[in-house]
């Protein structure tokens, strides 16, 4: 085994405070889109988290009615490719949700990302007018995977909670080349585990700014007490 290359590493003053993805996921094999190479994924819709972190790519998924503005604003904010919702059955019409898969690739958004509720014919459609990939959420292992990928999903996004790495490794023993991005948890050790279930890529949930701040607070009141 080669030993670890040393990586000389450069940093603006403005640039001090950066959100890390955790390292153990450049163990993973990544994802080749379009020539890149995709291993890390922040899942945020935080235009300050977008503009300050290290991942590869943003995955950006929220709750709310789905609405363009959402989407430009995201993908004017970010350095690095988005991959972006677009909605599901109930909150969105089909022909809304399609709507919203065109928009979001004129913006310039990578990929469009559906949740498990949405139905295969839907992604069939999705997949008539528009060239980049279709991104499926699996949430069990009950999801008819090869339904989804013969109605046109490139691409699966596993986030079972704990069952995550299993329902991976039911999938690889069908499917062994189908590109899975993965939550792989909050520890090493749980990424670890998603990876080598078969993940080719890990999503990574940042730490809220809340917590972030009371750091940052907690490192002015020590400074200020050994004045």
């Amino acid at each position: 085994m080669s030993e670890e290359k040393y990586i000389p590493e450069i940093r603006g003053n403005l640039k001090r405070l950066v959100i890390k993805v955790p390292e153990v996921i450049s163990e993973a094999s990544g994802i080749n889109i379009n020539g890149r190479i995709l291993k890390s994924f922040m899942f945020t819709t935080d235009v300050a988290v977008i503009n300050n972190m290290n991942a590869d790519a943003i995955i950006s998924l929220y709750p709310f009615y789905p609405q363009p503005s959402i989407t430009q604003s995201i993908l004017q904010s970010s350095r690095v490719p988005v991959f972006c919702g677009i909605g599901d059955h109930i909150l969105s019409s089909l022909e809304r949700i399609v709507s919203m898969a065109k928009q979001a690739e004129y913006q310039g958004a990578c990929g469009v990302v559906v949740n498990s509720t949405i139905s295969n014919e839907v992604i069939k459609q999705i997949n008539k007018v528009i060239d980049i990939p279709i991104i499926l959420t699996v949430v069990s292992e009950f999801t008819d995977i090869k339904a989804c990928l013969e109605s046109g999903a490139a691409i699966l996004n596993v986030s079972g909670a704990h069952k995550t790495p299993k329902i991976i490794e039911n999938i690889r023993k069908e499917y062994p080349y189908v590109p899975i991005i993965a939550n792989g948890g909050p520890t090493k050790e749980s990424i670890e585990g998603t990876i080598n279930a078969g993940a080719n890529a890990i999503t990574y949930t940042p730490p809220p700014l809340t917590a972030i701040f009371s750091d940052i607070v907690s490192e002015y009141r020590r400074r200020e007490k050994n004045q």
